[in-house]
């Protein structure tokens, strides 16, 4: 839903309108040929000297972690990576080339302007994340993409009805950002949008784990449940935008669903920062760990 009304409502915790990498029609990845198991004995340095590699190709268009039990790092690939940019990843491993996993998605990995229960830049929208304070001071938490700039947003189209500056922002690296509430009158529990006429209330923040039950909430797509399937992902949306430490998923999200609520029950776990696919056939998406943006700038849940 659009903001239209200037009286005070309630800012619950909902989902940004950049939607970084989603409008993909996402199958069942299949693994690239020549990939190789062989590899399982890999420690972890040269794991993570691997990941580094995978980084300094430069490869728009994906996505990769390392799996240490399998001993291999996992590269997604959207449909605009060739196979000579999948070749030179692997020329960049050196060595450790046959560890290297490669899987295929359809679509482009890409950032997206939408809308939803939105608020507003001077030229762009977006959505809540998680509502925060420190001390008697309020803020909202939403992607980092989202507070280029530094921004004053609005709570409607019209630019009328201020909601407060941007007063932190990182991206690329991170994708978190904070804006304060400057405007008392309007409300801001600690809550998440359930789209379905409810709110879940938020009380702690934690952090993800391999195999975890979530549910992500969205302002274009409502809630969408799945599992965390990785941890310290890294995303390559191209322009020099990479992004690491990501949780990786297996829930779906669509445009304008980017920057919300990655959550367990009343536990904030991340905000949404971009993925592949949609909701009618599933999806990949990647969250940066609240944890992270709350350390960052010294606030909490409530």
């Amino acid at each position: 839903m659009r903001i239209k009304r200037t009286t005070p409502r309630r800012l619950l915790a909902v989902t940004t309108s950049l939607l970084a990498a989603s409008a993909l029609v996402t199958g069942v990845a299949r693994a690239e040929p020549g990939a190789s198991a062989t590899s399982s004995a890999l420690s972890a340095a040269r794991l993570a000297s691997l990941s580094t590699a995978v980084e300094s190709a430069d490869v728009p268009g994906t996505a990769w972690v390392v799996d240490r039990a399998a001993g291999s790092v996992v590269v997604t690939a959207d449909s605009t990576v060739s196979d000579e940019a999948i070749a030179s990843i692997r020329r960049s491993a050196g060595d450790d080339a046959d560890a290297i996993r490669v899987e295929r998605t359809p679509g482009t990995f890409r950032k997206l302007l939408a809308g939803g229960d939105a608020i507003y830049a001077p030229t762009w929208r977006c959505s809540v994340g998680f509502n925060v304070r420190k001390g008697n001071t309020y803020y909202f938490l939403t992607a980092g993409h989202c507070t280029q700039g530094k921004p004053q947003y609005y709570a409607n189209s019209s630019h009328t009805t201020s909601i407060g500056p941007t007063t932190g922002t990182s991206f690329p690296g991170n994708d978190y950002g904070i804006v304060q509430y400057a405007n008392g009158s309007i409300p801001h529990p600690s809550a998440v949008d359930l789209y379905n006429g409810g709110s879940q209330r938020i009380t702690t923040a934690g952090n993800a784990t391999v195999g975890q039950r979530v549910q992500r909430s969205g302002s274009t797509t409502g809630v969408h449940g799945g599992t965390v399937t990785g941890l310290n992902a890294t995303v390559n949306y191209g322009n020099g935008q990479v992004v690491r430490g990501l949780i990786k998923t297996n829930v779906c999200a669509e445009p304008g669903d980017s920057g919300g609520a990655l959550f367990a029950g009343s536990t904030a776990l991340g905000l949404t920062s971009g993925g592949s696919g949609n909701c009618s056939s599933g999806g990949t998406t990647f969250f940066q760990p609240v944890t992270q943006a709350l350390g960052a700038y010294g606030v909490s849940v409530f």
